[in-house]
């Protein structure tokens, strides 16, 4: 299990109690320590202790990640200590909230990352994985950036309206235009295919009792999932 605590104070809350060669406040960004979890004379567990600097962190903030065995009692009695050191729990969502707020991610890849979590087919997970990686954002900049483009030329054509000066082919303007919308529409399509992938689509097979309704389901499924 792995238990993140990030913010300003992570390093000395953690170094209250994590026992090892020397602090992790002493510690560079992108390293490990090896050492244990312990409260007085008591050691919880062996632990990893992996520390990310601001701003080069998830969130952007000093962070800690504490890589323990996967007990659930370890894992409360490590929380237990972390909360009287001074940390609070995340609320839901928190890590990747302050990612945003801290420019780390855009609003498409903080959604990705639910989507991700929640993922439960191969599609899904592709889905998911492309726009956290930032494929869906760089869409949106570079059709961002051909609009803006547009809205200039369009706005010098119609402040100059009056003059014999044209800054731009009419044509030309007409099937960026056109382009453009081709390339809304398309995003929209795209975004209509992702939601059902990833929200499923009802579906209902219909016929006459002993016609192979269940036959084509298990078939659809590639697995029996209806008795035959």
């Amino acid at each position: 299990a792995v238990v993140r605590v990030s913010g300003t104070e992570a390093l000395a809350c953690c170094d209250r109690i994590f026992r090892g060669r020397k602090p992790l406040a002493a510690a560079a960004g992108y390293t490990v320590h090896y050492g244990t979890v312990e409260e007085g004379d008591r050691t919880i567990d062996d632990v990893l202790a992996t520390v990310f600097r601001a701003p080069h962190s998830y969130t952007g903030e000093d962070s800690v990640e504490i890589s323990c065995h996967g007990s659930r009692y370890i894992v409360a009695e490590i929380l237990r200590l972390l909360l009287a050191a001074g940390a609070r729990m995340a609320a839901p969502g928190e890590f990747t909230i302050r990612a945003y707020l801290a420019g780390k991610i855009d609003l498409s890849q903080a959604e990705a990352v639910a989507d991700l979590i929640a993922s439960s087919s191969r599609a899904d997970h592709a889905l998911a994985t492309n726009q956290m990686r930032g494929g869906y954002s760089e869409e949106l900049e570079g059709l961002r950036d051909k609009l803006l483009q547009l809205t200039s030329l369009l706005e010098l054509e119609l402040d100059f309206s009056e003059e014999d000066v044209e800054f731009a082919d009419r044509t030309a303007l007409r099937e960026t235009m056109e382009r453009i919308g081709g390339e809304i529409d398309r995003l929209r399509n795209s975004f209509a295919l992702g939601n059902a992938i990833k929200e499923g689509v009802a579906v209902a097979i219909v016929g006459a009792p002993n016609v192979g309704k269940s036959t084509l389901l298990n078939k659809l499924l590639n697995e029996d999932r209806a008795m035959v």
